[in-house]
């Protein structure tokens, strides 16, 4: 799913103008884009033909803050340039399993007493039993 520069001229209007040394045009950027809701890849598997994936994903970022993908998409299904359907999944936490190492949760040591009490120090706490009431 790529969009062609007759296309692009049609949706050009939605982006914004492109101002100093920019090594990618929006229409690369914006190809690079619907490869990735196409294809569902991390940004860091585009390939080397869109370019460098940081500046896209910067840049797509930097576009979806500020409500230019919302302007672009409408206009690209107004247009009849591109259909998309959105479609949501969700995982259970029944249908996959991670290692107790894997949650991030500290990991239980047990202390190490030494056989000499004096060698540990002072206790940390004391504790005193109160009775309620007395007999």
């Amino acid at each position: 799913m790529e969009i062609t520069p007759a296309q692009f001229a049609q949706i050009e209007h939605c982006l914004p103008t492109q101002r100093g040394n920019v090594s990618l045009s929006n229409l690369d950027v914006l190809n690079a884009i619907l490869y990735v809701a196409e294809h569902g890849c991390k940004w860091r598997g585009l390939p080397r033909r869109f370019g460098n994936w940081h500046t896209i994903y910067t840049r797509m970022n930097r576009w979806s803050k500020s409500g230019v993908m919302d302007r672009v998409f409408e206009e690209l299904q107004r247009s009849q340039v591109v259909r998309i359907k959105i479609e949501a999944v969700s995982l259970g936490s029944t249908s996959i399993k991670v290692h107790p190492d894997g949650t991030g949760a500290r990991k239980r040591t047990a202390p190490n007493p030494s056989a000499n009490l004096e060698a540990d120090g002072t206790p940390r706490f004391i504790w005193l039993p109160r009775m309620l009431a007395r007999p």
